[in-house]
């Protein structure tokens, strides 16, 4: 059983049921994407995963232990979760922002440590953002703002990092600066990655696995050879379309040709 995984979920919004028994892993050291139709439940999964919606049955679990019944600190030092378009207050600057990634483990008045200074510099480095670390969030660009919001979570020291959508709004050079800075980090650091994701062929392209959602439920899991299949796409997706390999790296790219609904 991998460490961050959920069994017989079940999650609602105001009381309307979203995701029904649903049990689904998460592997160690890998990243995964979350793909589906609008509407799939993805993003509701992610938030149960990060201990930011609670369950109404079942549970997420991290370590064997009920996500939900852990301190809300213990698990931040655990899991650091982006979520979709986050906003900063006016005139924060970037390393201020990032600076937020130690409260987990401050106390007291929460004074910032030799090490909590020196983590945010890493974070700040890592993602290259120190020559920017004085500026406001607010002036940045959509990839630049991305960066510092992902700096803000590494600061946090966890080992998982979880993002809704970290591409979206953003032009493709944007979209591919953030995901191969997310590729970095799984290759360099180790770390474990979950994120949605809207485009199909950027899952493919960068996770190693990836999880298709319907309707609440999982309706394939595994490595993109194995999930990226015509019958996925025409189930899950409601579409036709061509499945070739990558020219640049072999994995399966979609071409979509037609609707079957």
């Amino acid at each position: 059983m991998s460490r961050l995984h959920a069994e017989a979920l079940s999650l609602a919004y105001t009381g309307q049921l979203v995701v029904d028994n649903l049990s689904v892993e998460i592997p160690e050291g890998k990243i995964t994407a979350l793909v589906g139709a609008n509407g799939s439940g993805k993003s509701t999964i992610l938030k149960a995963l990060a201990r930011v919606l609670k369950p109404q049955g079942g549970a997420a679990y991290l370590d064997g232990k009920a996500i939900h019944r852990e301190p809300t600190k213990a698990i931040a030092q655990q899991i650091a979760i982006l979520p979709q378009n986050p906003e900063a207050p006016d005139g924060l600057t970037v390393k201020e922002l990032v600076s937020y990634g130690r409260f987990p483990y401050q106390k007291g008045f929460g004074t910032l440590s030799i090490d909590d200074k020196k983590i945010i510099y890493w974070a700040l480095d890592v993602t290259g953002m120190v020559e920017l670390a004085g500026r406001p969030v607010g002036e940045l660009s959509g990839g630049q703002r991305q960066r510092a919001w992902i700096a803000m979570a590494l600061a946090q020291g966890t080992s998982r990092l979880l993002l809704d959508e970290p591409t979206t709004f953003l032009d493709m050079a944007y979209q591919m600066e953030v995901l191969q800075l997310l590729e970095r980090l799984n290759r360099e650091e180790g770390r474990t990655i979950v994120m949605v994701v809207h485009d199909l062929n950027h899952a493919a392209r960068y996770a190693q696995h990836i999880i298709a959602i319907l309707d609440g439920t999982v309706a394939a899991a595994g490595p993109p050879h194995e999930v990226i299949t015509h019958d996925m796409l025409r189930h899950v997706f409601a579409i036709k379309a061509d499945i070739i390999p990558d020219p640049s790296c072999g994995v399966p790219l979609c071409i979509p040709f037609a609707s079957v609904r």
